[in-house]
C-alpha cells in the first residue's frame, strides 16, 4: 500500500505526494489503468503525480477520494510491463563532458560508456520541455552533479546526466546537464501519431555508435513508426505557400470536446498580414491533456474574449483567431469576409473607418484592417467567420512560443486561410454589455498552492496583503511580478514537480510569477498559491505596470 500526501494545486488540481521515485510509477500506473471521466491530465514527475480535472465532471474531493483508494489497493512497487516500448537509440559517446563525467565518477570514458550503454533504463517522467524524458535505471547508482553554470545552448539530440537521471534533448535548449552523447534520433515529432518516442513507461537502450554509422537509422526496437503525416492542410503560410500536415487528432476530441476537425483540402485565403504588431498568433482553446509528454496547454490566454469573438461572428467558440498583442496589427483580406474584435480595447479601423469592438463587421475583399494600440488591456482576438486554418499539434491550431509547437508567429506577408464553414448564422443582436478591460487595478482569487508551507506567515499575509506590480517581463508564458519579498521557511531546492496555468512560482528573490498558457508543465520553483481559472482570462489583460492585488478564492 501507498500512502500519498494530498496536496492542493488551485482549484483544478491536486497533488500526490510519495516518498519514492518507485512509488511515483507505480502510482500513475495505478491511476491511469483507472482513470475516470473528468480527469484532464495525469503528470508524474520525481516524487509526486499531479492530476488535473475539470470540476465540471469531476470534483476535487471526488479526485481527492479517487486517489487515495487507488492508492490503498496498490503495491509500493511499479508492476513490470512486458509490453512495455523498447526503445534503442543509436548514441555516440562524443560529449563534451564525457571526460570531465568519468573522472568525477571515478571511472574512465570507456567505464562510463559501458556502465551508461550496459543499463536499461525506463522513462520515468517528461517534462521541461516536450518529448524531454527523465530516464531512471535499477543499473545507474551514480549522482550526477549539474554544472555550475547552464549552457545557454544545448543542441538538439544531446544525451545528458543530472543527478541520478539521464536524458537526450529533442530541441536545442539552454540545459545545465552534463553533456555525454549524442543521437540522431527524432526525440519529438508533432506530426506523428505518438508525437513523444520517449514517453511515461518506455523502455529504452543506447546503443554505443560510430559518428559515421549515427545518420542511418537511429532508433529501434518495439516503438511505432513516426514518420510524418502525408500533408494536406496549408494553414498559416508565408510565400511561396508551403503544405502543412493535417491534425494529428483524427478520431480523439478537440479542445471544444467537440469532433476532430477535417483537414480543408484546398483552403481560401482570408487575408494578408501587412504588419503584426508587437506580437500575433494563431491562437484557439488549446492543446490540454498533453502535460504528460511535456505539453503545455498553450491557447488563447484571454479565452473568454475568444469566445465572444466567434460567438458574434457565427463561429464554434473554439475556432482559431489571432491573439494581438499590444496592438499595431495590419491585415488585408484576400475575399469579403466577416470579422468581430473582442478583448483589448482599441482603435479599430477598416480602410480609416472607425469600428466598434463586440461587433460583427464585413470586410470586403482589398480592405484593410487595422488595430491600433491599446489603451486598454493587452490582447485583443480577431475572428473571421468560419474560423482560421493552422498547422495542428494534437488537435489544436495554437502557436506555443515556448515549445515552438503549432503556427509559427504571424509576421509581415503571412497569407492567413479559412477552416472553413461557420457552423451558425451571425447573432442578429449585439452582446452587450461590453467594454474596456480594467487593466489598472486587478483583483485576482487565488486558491492554496502545493507548497504554501515552505514560505512564513509572514509572506501569506504579504502576498494578500500588498499591491503587486506586473513588471517588463510578461509574455504567454508567464507574468514576473514586482513586490515584497516573500519569506520562505524551508532552504533548497524542490524536485521538480507539475504545474498549472496560474501557478504562482515563487523565485529565490522571493517575488512570484505566474505561469501562464505557453509556461513549463514542470517546474522547480515552491508554488505558494495558484490563481483561479476564473482569474486567468483578468490576468492576460494586464499590462506592464498594472496593479495586481490578490484575494483569497471562495470554497467550492
Amino acid at each position: 500500500m501507498v500512502s500519498p500526501r494530498l496536496l492542493p494545486m488551485g482549484d483544478r488540481a491536486v497533488i500526490a505526494e510519495v516518498a519514492a521515485l518507485d512509488e511515483v510509477l507505480a502510482l500513475h500506473e495505478a491511476l491511469a489503468a483507472s482513470r475516470p471521466r473528468g480527469v484532464v491530465d495525469l503528470v508524474p514527475a520525481a516524487r509526486t503525480v499531479l492530476v488535473q480535472v475539470d470540476p465540471r465532471r469531476l470534483t476535487l474531493a471526488a479526485a481527492r477520494s479517487w486517489i487515495q483508494r487507488t492508492a490503498e489497493g496498490m503495491d509500493a512497487a511499479p508492476p513490470v510491463r512486458a509490453d512495455a516500448t523498447v526503445v534503442e537509440l543509436d548514441a555516440v559517446y562524443d560529449g563534451p563532458d564525457l571526460a570531465e563525467t568519468a573522472e568525477l565518477l571515478g571511472l574512465s570514458r570507456d567505464e562510463l560508456v559501458a556502465r551508461h550503454s550496459g543499463a536499461e533504463w525506463t522513462v520515468a517522467f517528461t517534462g521541461f520541455a516536450p518529448g524531454f524524458g527523465y530516464l531512471v535505471s535499477e543499473d545507474w547508482r551514480f549522482d550526477v552533479p549539474r554544472l555550475a553554470s547552464p549552457r545557454t545552448r544545448v543542441p538538439a539530440g544531446a544525451i545528458g546526466l543530472a543527478g541520478g537521471f539521464s536524458g537526450a534533448y529533442p530541441r536545442e535548449t539552454p540545459g545545465g546537464w552534463r553533456l555525454i552523447a549524442t543521437t540522431s534520433a527524432l526525440l519529438f515529432d508533432p506530426d506523428a501519431a505518438t508525437p513523444a518516442l520517449l514517453a511515461p513507461g518506455t523502455r529504452v537502450r543506447f546503443r554505443p555508435t560510430a559518428a559515421s554509422d549515427a545518420s542511418t537509422g537511429s532508433a529501434t526496437g518495439s516503438a511505432t513508426p513516426r514518420s510524418p503525416s502525408p500533408s494536406t492542410d496549408r494553414a498559416v503560410e508565408a510565400e511561396p505557400a508551403t503544405p502543412r500536415s493535417p491534425s494529428l487528432s483524427r478520431g480523439r476530441p478537440t479542445a471544444s470536446g467537440a469532433p476532430p476537425r477535417s483537414p480543408n483540402p484546398s483552403p481560401r485565403r482570408a487575408f494578408r498580414v501587412v504588419e503584426p504588431g508587437l506580437l500575433a498568433t494563431l491562437q484557439d482553446l488549446g492543446r490540454p491533456g498533453a502535460a504528460s509528454l511535456g505539453v503545455a496547454p498553450s491557447g488563447a490566454l484571454d479565452r473568454g474574449a475568444l469566445r465572444t469573438a466567434n460567438r458574434l461572428v457565427g463561429n464554434d467558440e473554439a475556432e482559431a483567431g489571432v491573439e494581438v498583442t499590444m496592438g499595431g496589427f495590419r491585415a488585408v483580406a484576400e475575399a469579403d469576409l466577416w470579422f468581430a474584435v473582442a478583448g483589448a480595447w482599441g482603435a479599430i479601423r477598416l480602410d480609416g473607418h472607425e469600428l466598434d469592438p463586440y461587433e460583427a463587421h464585413p470586410w470586403p475583399a482589398g480592405a484593410e484592417l487595422h488595430l491600433d494600440w491599446f489603451a486598454h488591456g493587452a490582447r485583443a482576438y480577431l475572428a473571421v467567420r468560419g474560423g482560421l486554418a493552422g498547422h495542428e499539434v494534437l488537435g489544436s491550431r495554437a502557436t506555443d512560443l515556448l515549445a515552438a509547437l503549432g503556427p509559427d508567429p504571424l509576421r509581415a506577408g503571412t497569407l492567413v486561410a479559412l477552416a472553413g464553414a461557420a457552423s451558425l448564422p451571425i447573432p442578429a443582436a449585439e452582446i452587450a454589455p461590453w467594454g474596456a478591460p480594467h487593466d489598472a487595478e486587478l483583483e485576482v482569487e487565488l486558491a492554496p498552492g502545493a507548497r504554501a508551507d515552505w514560505f512564513a506567515a509572514s509572506a501569506l499575509r504579504d502576498l494578500f496583503e500588498s499591491v503587486w506590480t506586473v513588471t517588463n517581463d510578461a509574455d504567454r508564458v508567464g507574468v514576473r511580478l514586482d513586490g515584497r519579498a516573500l519569506t520562505r521557511v524551508r532552504d533548497g531546492e524542490l524536485t521538480s514537480e507539475g504545474m498549472v496555468p496560474g501557478s504562482l512560482q515563487v523565485s529565490p528573490t522571493g517575488r512570484p510569477t505566474i505561469l501562464l498558457a505557453d509556461g513549463p508543465v514542470t517546474g522547480g520553483y515552491p508554488v505558494i498559491a495558484v490563481a483561479t481559472d476564473a482569474s486567468l482570462d483578468a490576468i492576460a489583460q494586464a499590462r506592464p505596470g498594472s496593479r495586481i492585488r490578490f484575494r483569497h478564492a471562495r470554497a467550492n
